[in-house]
């Protein structure tokens, strides 16, 4: 038995360690998370979703539904601090090129129990008021 270790330097998400119950990533920049590419909210219907911050600098957008439509928040990740998405809280990241995070949610995580919300012109307006 040893200690193995992971990376992923490219641009995007890629699951670097994934076992029966949770899966780890290194999230990385990529244009559609840079504050020009945003263009959509995520939501995890059955877990929630960990982000570390490790290098850069990275805004975490969300959205919670109210009767008026949706309520922009966000929080501006501090490196080293654990980061918690609750599972259904619309979510997403604004990046910049030199951003480096890590993921962390349950190995069963998918497209099959996931949402995707396309913003329109207005509401990517106010997210990048918020960046």
């Amino acid at each position: 038995m040893s200690i193995t270790d992971f990376e992923f330097t490219g641009e995007g998400m890629q699951r670097v360690y994934e076992n029966e119950k949770w899966t780890v990533g290194i999230k990385n920049w990529k244009p559609a998370n840079d504050i020009t590419g945003i263009d959509c909210l995520e939501r995890h219907n059955k877990t929630d979703e960990l982000f570390v911050l490790t290098e850069g600098a990275c805004t975490l957008i969300y959205a919670n539904e109210t009767d008026n439509g949706l309520e922009f928040s966000s929080v501006q990740m501090e490196p080293g601090k654990v980061f918690n998405i609750p599972a259904t809280l619309w979510h997403n990241t604004i990046t910049q090129k030199d951003t480096k995070m890590i993921l962390i949610e349950d190995s069963n995580t998918s497209m099959e129990n996931s949402d995707i919300f396309n913003l329109n012109e207005k509401q990517i307006a106010a997210i990048r008021s918020l960046a």
